[in-house]
């Protein structure tokens, strides 16, 4: 977490109570390297810098910038917490945690030096007697330097083992966070992209453009301290190692003023060498099966005739339950193996088993591949003394155990770790994660086979006094996706509200990743009729939810329309690519007068529906998918 440009402001740690501040202090020299990722404030619905003269809700800090955050990004001094100190921020509704950064990894004694350096230059800066516009001229400098170095590419080295979120919400209702992580590249196209992209350090064109597919994932913080780990493997099929990326954290439908405080934000390198006074803790128990799992062997005895080794169910659920990881080595046929594990109901339990005629060796190092953790964090437990010494010898740092021993796991030190109710779920996460990665490889560059697996919902309900005050923030705030450039006071929304030929349709909208709250406002006049205006949230850019909406209405008011549904859309730079949709669901421009082009859907045809976004209403039997 690299402190940010123009962020002087430092409280004490004193706020927080002193067991969270402990508890931030958990990881204090256990992580091997991290990286530097430089987070500021930004807004979901950012028109910069034009939003600073047309959007009702800017409100000025001293240095100028919108006031996205109560406070800015308010330094606490905290030498237990990993980083040295903590954020603490008070959200306002459309504020983000947004970076760009890459890959590079750093040591952490390295990163803390570099973090430190660099929090004294910012202070230093602040509090020399100089006059302001040099300051800003010598801060904008040293952001620019910053900002060059967040879009370059990370060079050779290893890849992280996870994202870690360390956030403590002294609220008593749980927040959810949206994460959303892209790959950047270079906006060359053509055959010198490639050959430049490859080419190691590189340097960047300027123009940096979004992967189509991002990472999401929704992460619940409840009460008190959170610590979050997404292991890297599930992060990877959809970012570029050796490319920036960009990364968001957006709070899901808070109030204004809703404080949490941030500890680490960083991809970081979790595997450290163990020191001769605290054992190693290992992350993985890889089982043989016969005679190990169970007594006899499978190909010669048959299924009937084994029995699980007395107490062995009740210590792979104890492991389980301790966020220990559990795999299978075993030489066997892969269909009558996974049906003894079915038979015995433990197969859930085991991640990516290797069950094939191969070495046990090479069965280890698929399972460390496969859940993308360092081999010696495995333990390996067999019945034969020749397959222990196999794996020992081809697999430096595994640590192996005889099966007589098996009832020993739960007390042996390198397994006395505390359960959470993270450690409880780990298991489920790694084997969402595998499907995660069987879909990202099944959807390939099919960017509409993705958006069809995010389970979108629109929900569409009238404009009414429990939502004005958020379309009033809507219709102040949207730029790219404004059809018809109008912005509504509250006087006026009051009025469509009261016009009884005037439709609203106010839209929220969520899906597996999180809630977008409310994301869209249009006017149909039903004399006609006529959409006269359409405006969304930029969060929903390229979700297809336009298209959705668009033809739900035409499909609700054409049938009783003579010369069919018709469209306004008055054309900006800003909001033409967007307004390419009327044209996608089969309108045609008929006419244009005072700068608004006039689209018509004519009868006799049937608006598409591609099956990626349920709608859901108040009014109507649902639409959609």
């Amino acid at each position: 977490m690299y402190e940010t440009e123009a962020n002087f402001k430092t409280e004490s740690s004193a706020q927080i109570p002193p067991e969270v501040i402990s508890a931030f202090g958990q990881l204090k020299g256990k992580l091997a390297a991290r990286t530097l990722i430089s987070w500021g404030e930004h807004c979901t619905e950012c028109g910069w810098p034009t939003c600073y003269s047309t959007c009702d809700l800017y409100e000025a800090r001293e240095d100028l910038k919108c006031r996205r955050f109560v406070d800015g990004m308010v330094r606490l001094d905290c030498v237990e917490a990993l980083n040295g100190y903590l954020l603490k921020i008070s959200f306002k509704r459309w504020g983000k945690l947004w970076a760009r950064g890459n890959f590079k990894l750093y040591s952490t004694l390295r990163a803390e030096r570099m973090e430190r350096r660099d929090h004294w230059i910012s202070d230093t800066l602040h509090h020399l007697p100089l006059p302001a516009g040099i300051k800003r001229t010598v801060s904008l400098k040293r952001y620019a330097v910053k900002k060059r170095l967040a879009n370059q590419g990370a060079p050779d080295g290893p890849e992280p083992s996870s994202f870690l979120l360390e956030c403590y919400n002294p609220q008593p209702v749980t927040v959810r966070l949206s994460l959303t992580i892209r790959s950047l590249h270079s906006a060359l196209s053509g055959p010198l992209s490639s050959l430049v992209q490859l080419a190691p350090g590189f340097r960047r064109s300027r123009e940096l453009t979004e992967s189509t597919i991002p990472f999401q994932k929704l992460i619940d913080v409840p009460s008190g301290l959170h610590r979050s780990r997404i292991p890297f493997a599930e992060i990877a099929p959809f970012v570029t190692l050796r490319s920036p990326f960009s990364i968001d954290i957006t709070p899901n439908d808070v109030d204004d003023g809703i404080t949490l405080y941030f500890g680490a934000m960083d991809f970081v390198k979790e595997d450290v060498l163990p020191t001769a006074k605290e054992p190693r803790t290992l992350k993985c128990v890889v089982w043989d099966l016969d005679n190990t799992l169970w007594n006899g062997v499978l190909v010669e005895d048959g299924l009937d005739k084994l029995r699980l080794r007395p107490g062995v169910a009740e210590v792979i659920r104890e492991l389980d339950q301790r966020g220990i990881l559990q795999s299978v080595a075993s030489k066997n046929n892969l269909e009558e193996a996974v049906a003894a594990l079915r038979r015995f109901q433990l197969d859930t339990y085991f991640l990516y088993p290797q069950i094939s005629w191969g070495p046990k060796s090479e069965a280890i190092k698929a399972v460390a591949k496969s859940l993308n953790i360092g081999i010696d964090s495995l333990l390996f437990i067999d019945d034969s003394e020749f397959e222990l010494q196999e794996v020992r010898a081809a697999c430096h740092g595994v640590k192996v155990l005889n099966a007589r021993d098996y009832l020993r796991l739960p007390e042996m030190d390198e397994f006395r770790v505390p359960v959470t109710a993270e450690s409880a779920s780990r298991r489920q996460m790694y084997q969402v994660e595998r499907d995660r990665q069987a879909s990202a490889t099944r959807f390939g560059d099919d960017y509409l086979a993705f958006l069809r697996s995010c389970d979108i919902k629109l929900r569409i309900t009238r404009l009414g006094a429990e939502n004005i005050e958020r379309v009033y923030e809507l219709t102040q705030r949207t730029n790219q996706m404004n059809f018809s450039g109008n912005r509504y006071d509250r006087d006026v929304l009051k009025a469509v509200m009261d016009a009884s030929h005037l439709d609203t349709y106010v839209m929220t909208c969520e899906d597996r990743f999180g809630s977008y709250g409310v994301i869209g406002f249009s006017i149909v006049d039903s004399r006609e009729p006529r959409l006269t205006d359409l405006m969304f949230s930029c969060r929903i850019q390229s979700k297809r939810v336009e298209h959705a909406f668009l033809a739900y209405v035409i499909r609700k008011y054409r049938r009783n329309a003579a010369t069919g549904f018709m469209a306004n859309y008055r054309r900006t730079a800003r909001n033409a690519p967007s307004g390419r949709v009327f044209g996608d669901l089969g309108m045609q421009e008929t006419a244009a007068t005072d700068g608004v082009s006039h689209w018509v859907f004519p009868n006799g045809k049937e608006a598409p529906d591609e099956g990626i976004v349920a709608i859901e209403t108040l009014d109507d039997a649902a639409v959609g998918r």
